[in-house]
């Protein structure tokens, strides 16, 4: 029983951002309002999800997910995307920019291979891939800052 109550321990939460260092948040939420007029929504969302799910981000995953069935995505999709390449759901745009986000989150197991560039160059003009490269580089900053304070999965509330 102590193990439990040690892991319970362990996640309660570590750093209040918005108190403790507001500009944290006011510097990511530039971020997030260049990228809202950037790149579209729907595929804004994915990525995100996507690179929450490869970083292990259980609260940035609650957020983006609840935000995508909020914006009518279908749970087939959502439920399939860890397995993508796999899944007949998405779109060529969608696909190039998920091998795209998962290139630029893995970046230190091959760097981004000339194949995925190429694929991602087929769908986006170079502003559209250096802002969805953003919206990568973002999401990764803000996944990292969720890890790091413990943020509570599950109290994210889309709209609020």
């Amino acid at each position: 029983m102590d193990h439990v109550a040690a892991y319970l321990r362990g996640m309660e939460p570590r750093i209040d951002y918005g108190t403790k260092a507001p500009g944290v948040y006011k510097a990511m939420d530039a971020l997030d309002r260049y990228l809202a007029g950037a790149v579209p929504r729907p595929l804004l969302l994915l990525v995100q999800l996507r690179t929450s799910q490869l970083n292990g981000c259980a609260y940035c995953i609650d957020m983006h997910w609840k935000d995508l069935r909020r914006d009518g995505d279908t749970e087939q999709r959502l439920a399939g995307l860890d397995a993508w390449r796999e899944s007949p759901y998405y779109t060529p745009r969608e696909r190039a920019a998920l091998a795209w986000a998962e290139a630029v989150t893995l970046v230190r197991e091959g760097h981004v291979p000339d194949a995925v560039h190429a694929e991602a160059r087929a769908q986006f003009d170079e502003k559209a891939l250096a802002d969805l490269t953003l919206a990568v580089a973002a999401m990764n900053a803000w996944n990292r800052l969720s890890v790091a304070a413990r943020l509570t999965p599950g109290t994210y509330e889309p709209g609020a």
